[in-house]
């Protein structure tokens, strides 16, 4: 602990997300350590992070590395990186945990608790983010909506880990019914994520546009269908007009988000589309319940990966 009652925080994977919330924390008055890719850790030494946020402009000054190890001995490990290293960096990350630490999995998908603990043992906390952020530049985070998680269940770590995101401002609710949570998110991720990237829109386009809508509901229909055979509690939004009326809320309140899939092929770097609409598309295929509109996303944006 820090003399001003905070835990170390290490923030691994640091860019939208992890640059976003890490920020938020570091602003607060907590020690946090950045540990992300050359350009962004060198532009965080030279001039801070910049957080140009719905609320505020300002620049932290915030501890930043390149290398893993610098998460040695950290309490709290916020993992940010995308699905594809889920497995070798949360092995990477073993041998560097304090007693006790707590790792949260801050990643889109639903299984990222599962993978990290097949990979490494270690017994990540479950955690749905809901933000609107990008990186225009090294050491910049924009941020144009929400910004607030959801971690379960209520135990003694989430009643550790939620009371520090809402000192520094960040909404964080705890609840015990993390995994239809999860499956929440992961419905918003597959209405918008492809069709954002694909058609590189922005959330408020895809509203406007009728029949780029028309692809959002098949979309939607198809994951309930997936849902409801995986006997996944999803309370009212299993009612597909809830189910609509939610994406169109989610579009409402970041219309101007592009989707972090649409973010990482315009970077020319690896989506993250096999936890999302790809996602979908194999669990129906395995509950014997077809996913073509989520199969053809998936493999549409694999293709624009040049995979």
């Amino acid at each position: 602990m820090t003399s001003a009652g905070w835990p170390n925080i290490a923030v691994i994977g640091a860019g939208a997300v992890g640059g976003y919330f890490g920020g938020m924390l570091a602003r607060a008055g907590a020690q946090v350590v950045m540990i992300g890719r050359p350009a962004f850790v060198d532009a965080v030494k030279g001039h801070g992070l910049k957080l140009d946020t719905l609320k505020f402009n300002e620049t932290i000054r915030v501890d930043a590395s390149t290398e893993i190890e610098a998460a040695r001995g950290a309490d709290i490990v916020l993992l940010c990186v995308k699905t594809t290293d889920t497995a070798e960096t949360s092995r990477a990350l073993v041998p560097l945990l304090a007693p006790g630490a707590i790792v949260a999995a801050m990643q889109n998908g639903v299984d990222n608790v599962e993978r990290v603990r097949e990979a490494s043992g270690i017994e990540a906390l479950g955690c749905v983010v809901y933000v609107a952020a990008s990186v225009p530049q090294p050491g910049v985070v924009k941020h144009v909506g929400r910004g607030d998680l959801v971690v379960g269940p209520r135990d003694e770590r989430t009643e550790r880990f939620a009371p520090l995101f809402e000192r520094a401002g960040v909404p964080c609710r705890i609840s015990d019914t993390l995994e239809s949570e999860l499956w929440t998110k992961l419905l918003w991720n597959c209405a918008f994520n492809a069709i954002s990237a694909l058609g590189r829109a922005r959330y408020g386009v895809i509203v406007s546009n009728p029949e780029a809508w028309k692809v959002v509901e098949g979309v939607v229909g198809e994951y309930l269908a997936v849902a409801r055979a995986a006997n996944i509690d999803l309370g009212a939004l299993a009612d597909p007009k809830a189910a609509i009326a939610g994406a169109l809320k989610i579009a409402e309140q970041m219309p101007e988000a592009l989707s972090s899939t649409g973010q990482d092929l315009q970077r020319g770097k690896r989506t993250e589309i096999d936890s999302l609409n790809g996602y979908i598309a194999k669990r129906g295929a395995q509950l014997g319940v077809p996913a073509p509109v989520n199969h053809a996303l998936a493999a549409l944006v694999k293709l624009a990966e040049g995979q």
